[in-house]
């Protein structure tokens, strides 16, 4: 261990940790330091750190030996700070025990509030507080939460009995039930809590508290917690913190509230303050969406049409603290805060700051208004956007002249727009989700175990729960639309529908959701392509001017290549020719030419195809407008061409002239047992020559024709699947002897480059003699990716989640570049190729391009540029801009550091 100072301690304006020992005291301890270090209202209390988090799982679940005696001394000064008690009778101290990484997890890890409560102590908080009811509704919320977290006894159990009571009372909300029906429940749940581990509830307070701290440290590997961390790429091995903090009580009557608020709107990125809070409560009820919150700011009950008053008008005195509170958090943190607070009987606790999880639309417009306010420099601007959150920004909504059915109305709590079918877990959404279809998530509320399904869903749907609620948080988080709050929405999960106004909606039915309004949709609703302008056009502008590397699109199509204009591409980096011989009109000629007996008949089959190329290369180098396209010449094996079916078959041979059999015959002699490794890319075009010549002849006659336009053209053709140089030269000497004979024939001298995909460990390794004739390397680091591991993209996914479990792999190596591996063979091929030809155009073309880690990688090596799907070409072009950045930084250390 690094540190022997296992707790430190907070409270009356002074913290032994601060805002920069979030890795140490998780980012709930490093917040609550520095609000203390602020001057700021904050209940005292402790923080265990992240340390003993991994001591406890290195050492089967125990704690080092002077922690407990750390915990008590830190305790003792929350008793002298606050006046009570821990365990005693008549002033007893109540404690809260949270958990706390260094990344924020909303909902992700467990919570105990009231802690230090047993038959004897609330007796002692009914008198000190002489409210009788307070102190029961506690005593019983403490029992529900402590049993669930550490004695994992589901709230359903405890639920029942509450709704039970309710019902024979004719009561409606809970805030109905007097003191002596709350005395009712804590007895009735004692009850169940015997019955359910067959010992008593634990009277014991040391016993409570180290109980619920075992339970935070459990919960860091509990499966949803291990759900959200994939999701969002936060190591295991991070741990998490205990914070151990006085108890300040929203639920001690119509003069105390609790809430969740956010110094800016995180849907909009509005500079308004936005928030929710709800009278008589304790912080849970807010962000577990049990009850509907009402709206902090008068502005936010107008926007929402709520007639539920705003904190702002029934405590405009306390509502003006918070507001001062919002924007010194905000000026000290310089970015947007998620904060959560508690008013007691008119005095304002906070219990919480952290950077607040914002949507991508959101995110941009604060990065930029906080520019142009001052806040921040153009840097710090680029460096704040997450780039995959651009995927949000980047597709369709809905399309407003379209006629909708709308069947109910909610919280507009996370925006986009999404149509799927209907389903009412999160099992059944991963599983539909899995096989292919879109759905949307509907439940009562979300609780953190529906982690899996959010993700897996277009959209969710809640009846209950407000704009802080878990869904709108973790849905704002993960890009996905939400409406939260729909309270005319009944569902029945028993029977697998939701009745709203007389309409019944089955599981399996579609409708569309509007997150951005609110609005449930029957059906599906025709969507529009977004409009890239505003914020988004203003930071990818300083985005551009920041980045060294290109950033082009892997396309073939018209559309493709028009796409990837629209989101800034500056060329092609991957033009594959197959894509372009799978159409009806085409692949009955590709099929002549594969089954012909000789390289004649073959001729005369390519003959037919080689217009159709020509024209194909001229409406991509007219969309391009004089920028760079590499094409890669035929790469798949020929049989992936052939029919399979009999009917197939027979249409061919009758288009060929021949008979079926020899079609049979011809896909058999080519049926290869490992493909991936067989008769593909180049080797094709050692063996037919004349394929790569039909498709080199195709490129420079539509240069030629396009030059007579006035239009300059530089093609890079591209070789696949070299492993040696004398592949390459066999095929680029017969591209030269193309280029030639068109430059004669057309009197327009062409300029090409000519280079090749390294996709084969050997290629990587020989790349200094291959760049004695390539002009150019793309890396192809999705076969590069196959051939390094030996894994077969296609079939892998089968074991990959085992090898996550087992900690073999942290993220799919086909979605996010291996560095140690295939990042090596990399580095050797740049190194070896740069010192043959020093101007060796250098780029990479596999998935990776458009994955933001791949990315920096690929700028920290000296790529020139990287080539992605034309929907990630923002994402890419943002990277590229943070890797100049954090490189730059690098550049400045060592300069300093010499």
């Amino acid at each position: 261990m690094t540190s022997s100072k296992w707790v430190y301690a907070f409270g009356n304006g002074k913290a032994e940790g601060k805002a920069d020992m979030r890795n140490l005291l998780g980012g709930k301890g490093a917040g609550l330091a520095e609000m203390c270090n602020l001057g700021l209202p904050v209940p005292p209390g402790l923080t265990i750190t992240t340390e003993v988090c991994t001591y406890y799982y290195g050492n089967g679940n125990s704690y080092p030996t002077d922690l407990k005696h750390q915990v008590a001394a830190a305790l003792a000064q929350i008793e002298q700070s606050v006046g009570a008690k821990f365990g005693d009778a008549k002033n007893p101290l109540l404690v809260s025990v949270r958990s706390g990484a260094r990344a924020s997890m909303p909902g992700m890890m467990d919570t105990v509030l009231n802690l230090g409560l047993n038959t004897q102590t609330v007796e002692g908080l009914k008198a000190r507080s002489g409210d009788a009811r307070f102190a029961y509704d506690s005593y019983r919320r403490f029992i529900q939460m402590y049993s669930n977290v550490v004695l994992d006894i589901p709230h359903h159990n405890f639920e029942e009995v509450i709704d039970d009571i309710k019902r024979a009372k004719n009561y409606r909300l809970d805030t109905q039930m007097t003191a002596g029906d709350w005395k009712e429940v804590v007895e009735a749940s004692l009850v169940i809590v015997e019955k359910k581990q067959k010992k008593p509830f634990p009277q014991d307070v040391n016993e409570q508290l180290w109980g619920a701290i075992g339970a935070v440290f459990s919960s860091w590997m509990n499966q949803r917690a291990i759900t959200y961390r994939k999701l969002n790429d936060i190591p295991h091995d991070w741990g998490t913190a205990v914070n151990v903090q006085a108890m300040v009580f929203g639920n001690m009557g119509e003069d105390c509230c609790t809430g969740v608020a956010f110094t800016r709107n995180p849907s909009t990125g509005e500079n308004a303050f936005y928030g929710e809070y709800l009278v008589n409560a304790q912080g849970e009820d807010v962000v577990a969406g049990i009850r509907t919150p009402q709206h902090l700011t008068v502005k936010g009950k107008k926007d929402n049409q709520s007639d539920l008053p705003a904190m702002e008008e029934v405590m405009p005195s306390v509502f003006k603290q918070l507001d001062d509170v919002r924007l010194k958090l905000e000026k000290h943190y310089r970015d947007m805060q998620d904060i959560e607070f508690t008013v007691q009987q008119g005095k304002l606790y906070m219990l919480q700051t952290r950077t607040g999880k914002r949507t991508a639309p959101a995110a941009l417009k604060i990065a930029v208004d906080m520019v142009n306010e001052g806040v921040i420099d153009k840097k710090e601007a680029v460096k704040r956007i997450d780039p995959s959150s651009l995927d949000q920004l980047l597709h369709p909504t809905l399309d407003p002249k379209a006629v909708t059915q709308i069947v109910a109305k909610g919280l507009p709590a996370s925006p986009g727009a999404a149509s799927g079918k209907v389903v009412f877990s999160a099992d059944d959404a991963e599983h539909l989700t899995n096989a292919g279809q879109k759905v949307i998530l509907c439940r009562i509320e979300t609780s953190p175990e529906d982690i899996h399904g959010m993700h897996a869903a277009k959209g969710i749907v809640t009846s209950r729960g407000g704009m802080t609620s878990h869904a709108a948080v973790v849905a704002r988080g993960m890009g996905r639309a939400c409406v939260a709050g729909a309270g005319d929405i009944h569902m029945d999960y028993a029977k697998q529908q939701m009745v709203v106004k007389g309409t019944t909606i089955k599981a399996g039915d579609v409708i569309t959701i509007n997150g951005s309004t609110g609005e449930v949709m029957l059906g599906a609703v025709p969507t529009i392509q977004p409009e890239l302008s505003g914020d988004f056009g203003t930071l990818m502008a300083w985005a551009d001017s920041m980045r060294r590397m290109k950033v082009r699109a892997n396309a073939e199509t018209p559309l493709d290549a028009r796409t990837a204009v629209k989101f800034g591409a500056e060329g092609i980096g991957l033009c594959r020719t197959e894509h372009m011989f799978f159409d009806t009109d085409r692949i009955t000629a590709m099929r002549e030419m594969i089954i012909a007996d000789d390289e004649k008949g073959r001729r005369a089959a390519l003959a037919k195809l080689e217009p159709m190329q020509k024209k194909d290369f001229m409406e991509l180098f007219t969309i391009m407008d004089g920028l760079p396209v590499t094409i890669r010449l035929l790469d798949p094996p020929l049989h992936e061409f052939l029919p399979h079916t009999d009917a197939e078959i027979a249409e061919v041979a009758k288009g060929a002239g021949i008979d079926a059999e020899k079609v049979k015959k011809r896909a058999h002699q080519l049926h290869e047992a490992n493909p991936m490794l067989g008769h593909r890319g180049c080797r094709l075009g050692i063996s037919y020559p004349e394929i790569y010549e039909m498709q080199a002849r195709a490129i420079f006659t539509a240069v030629a024709d396009l030059h007579k336009l006035g239009k300059s053209i530089l093609p890079e053709i591209m070789i696949p699947l070299v492993a040696t140089k004398k592949e390459l030269d066999i095929l680029k000497e017969m591209i030269d002897r193309v280029a030639g004979e068109v430059t004669k024939s057309s009197g327009s001298p062409l300029k090409y480059l000519v280079g090749t995909m390294i996709e084969l460990p050997r290629a990587a390794l020989q790349a200094g003699q291959i760049a004695e004739s390539a002009q150019f390397f793309s890396f192809g680091t999705n076969d590069l990716t196959q051939t390094t591991f030996g894994l077969s993209r296609d079939d892998a996914a089968s074991f990959l989640p085992d090898y996550y479990r087992a900690g073999v792999f942290e993220h799919d190596p086909f979605a996010t570049l291996d560095q140690d591996g295939v990042g090596e063979l990399i580095k050797i091929a740049v190194e070896r190729g740069r010192k043959t030809r020093a101007d060796i155009k250098l780029g990479i073309c596999g998935e990776h391009g458009g994955d933001p880690n791949s990315v920096k990688f690929c700028n920290r090596v000296g790529l020139d540029y990287v080539s992605c799907s034309p929907y990630r070409i923002p994402i890419a072009r943002l990277a590229a801009a943070q890797a100049a950045i954090e490189g730059q930084k690098d550049i400045d250390a060592r300069r300093n550091a010499a």
